[in-house]
C-alpha cells in the first residue's frame, strides 16, 4: 500500500567488489524511483556501425553519432531516449541519480543524465571509458531539460555509478563541472547527494578554480567536492536521501564478505530503509542487479524486473549472446503524435503500459485485495525467481555448460513464465 509522502525520493545505486563479495565478481544494483504512473521498459539495442556525419537524436538534443556503438540492454522510462540504468556487451553497467547543487539547473533542453547513461554504455568498453564519454559530452553539451513526463518541469543534475569486471567509479556533477572517485575494492552506494569528499581520483580541470571564484572554497588546504558544491540549504528530497544513503551503507557493511546477487535483491526490496519506495507520488519503477565475474571466460548476468516494486516483482536474467530473441512483452507501445516529442511537450498523456506491466498491475491489485491469494501468488513468483538464480549461479560456478540457444531465449522465457502466473 502506498504511503502518503509525495516528496520525490529518486534512486539508490550500489556496487560491491572483492573482498566484500562472496565470489570473485563485481555486483551492481539499482532501484529507479520515478513518478508513480511512469512505465519503465526493458530495451535491447544491438551493436551497430555508423557513417561519418551521422547524428543521434537523444531525448531533446541531436548530437554526433559515434563510429561504432556497443550492444546494450536498458531499463528506461518509456517516454525518453536514454535510460535509468543498463549494461553493455563488454560488462559495463551504469546508473544515475538526481542531485541539486550550488550550480543552477539548466532550464534549456540539453542532455538528460539518462541520455548520458545510454551514451556511456553505447560508447564505453570499460567503466573508465564510459566515465570519459560522460564527462566529454557533459562539457560539450551540458545537462538540462525536464526529467518528468509532465508539463511542470522537474530538472536536476546527476551523479553516476559505473562498474565493470575489475573496478567501479562514482562520478558526481554540478552543471558542467565534475569529480570522480575510483573504487577498486569493498562496496559503495550513492543516494541523491554529493558524496565525494577529498578522495578525488579525477576532476574537471576548472573545478577548483570555479569553487574558489564563487567563494565556496578558500583555496587553502584540502579540497572537498561535496563540501564545496553542496547546497547550504538542502531541498527536502535530498535531506530524505541522507537516511537512505546511511541505511544502504549499513546494509552493505552488514553483508561485507558475503555479498551475492541475492543480497543486492534483498537490499533493493528493503522498504523499512526507504530504499524500496512506495509513496503516493513516487515509487520504485524498475530494478536491476548485475553480476560481473572477474574471469572473462564467464558471462556477465543482468537481472531486470521491468515492473514496479521489487518486493513484489521477479528479477529475470539476461545474458548477451548472438541471436537474442526479442521480448515485446516488456516494450511499451509507440505513438505517432507522442506528447513527449511535440512542442510544447507533455500537453496530453498516453498509455505506455507494456503487456507485462499490465498483468503485473492486476497481480498487485490482487495482492492488496485478497491477502491469501496474493500471498500464494507472491510465493509462486519467489519460487520462479529462485529457479532462475539457481540456474545462473550454476552457470557462474561452471557446473553447467552454457547453451547459446538457451541463453538467447532466456529473458524471453522468464518473462513468459512470469506472465503465465498472472493469467
Amino acid at each position: 500500500m502506498a504511503g502518503c509522502d509525495s516528496t520525490p525520493s529518486s534512486c539508490d545505486c550500489f556496487v560491491a567488489l572483492p573482498p566484500h563479495t562472496a565470489a570473485p565478481v563485481v555486483i551492481f544494483g539499482k532501484n529507479a524511483d520515478r513518478p508513480r504512473s511512469e512505465v519503465q521498459e526493458v530495451l535491447y539495442v544491438p551493436a551497430a556501425t555508423h557513417q561519418p556525419g551521422d547524428k543521434v537524436r537523444c531525448t531533446y538534443l541531436e548530437i554526433e553519432q559515434a563510429e561504432r556503438t556497443h550492444a546494450v540492454v536498458l531499463s528506461r522510462p518509456a517516454w525518453l531516449w536514454g535510460a535509468e540504468m543498463g549494461a553493455n556487451e563488454h560488462g559495463v553497467c551504469v546508473g544515475n541519480e538526481g542531485v541539486w547543487t550550488r550550480e543552477p539547473v539548466g532550464q534549456d533542453e540539453a542532455l538528460l543524465g539518462m541520455d548520458l547513461v545510454r551514451l556511456a554504455l553505447e560508447r564505453g568498453s570499460s567503466a573508465r571509458e564510459a566515465l570519459e564519454v560522460i564527462t566529454a559530452l557533459l562539457e560539450r553539451y551540458g545537462q538540462g531539460g525536464s526529467c518528468k513526463e509532465e508539463p511542470v518541469p522537474f530538472i536536476y543534475h546527476n551523479t553516476f555509478l559505473l562498474a565493470d569486471r575489475t573496478e567501479a567509479w562514482v562520478l558526481e556533477t554540478a552543471g558542467r563541472y565534475w569529480a570522480a572517485q575510483q573504487i577498486r575494492e569493498g562496496s559503495r552506494n550513492i543516494s541523491n547527494q554529493l558524496s565525494i569528499g577529498k578522495e578525488i581520483t579525477a576532476e574537471h580541470p576548472g573545478l577548483r578554480q570555479r569553487a574558489h571564484s564563487q567563494g565556496w572554497w578558500s583555496g587553502d588546504g584540502e579540497f572537498s567536492f561535496a563540501q564545496a558544491f553542496s547546497l547550504m540549504q538542502q531541498p527536502p528530497r535530498m535531506e530524505a536521501a541522507k537516511a537512505r544513503y546511511s541505511a544502504g551503507r549499513e546494509l552493505l557493511q552488514q553483508h561485507a564478505g558475503h555479498i551475492t546477487a541475492e543480497t543486492f535483491m534483498a537490499i533493493l526490496r528493503d522498504k523499512a530503509s526507504g530504499i524500496c519506495v512506495d509513496t503516493e507520488g513516487f515509487r520504485t519503477a524498475g530494478s536491476m542487479v548485475s553480476v560481473l565475474p572477474r574471469d572473462p571466460a564467464l558471462p556477465c548476468i543482468h537481472f531486470f524486473t521491468a515492473t514496479p516494486d521489487p518486493s513484489r516483482s521477479v528479477f529475470k536474467p539476461f545474458v548477451f549472446v548472438a541471436g537474442l530473441k526479442p521480448v515485446p512483452q516488456v516494450r511499451s507501445p509507440t505513438f505517432r503524435n507522442d506528447p513527449a516529442k511535440q512542442i510544447p511537450r507533455f500537453q496530453s498523456t498516453v498509455d505506455r503500459r507494456h503487456e507485462l506491466y499490465r498483468r503485473h498491475q492486476a497481480a498487485l491489485e490482487l495482492m492488496e485485495s485478497d491477502q491469501e491469494q496474493g500471498q500464494k501468488l507472491l510465493q509462486t513468483l519467489q519460487d520462479l525467481e529462485k529457479q532462475g538464480l539457481e540456474g545462473m549461479n550454476a552457470l557462474l560456478e561452471g557446473t553447467v555448460v552454457p547453451c547459446p540457444e538457451e541463453l538467447a531465449d532466456l529473458f524471453f522465457d522468464c518473462v513468459e513464465a512470469e506472465m503465465k502466473f498472472y493469467m
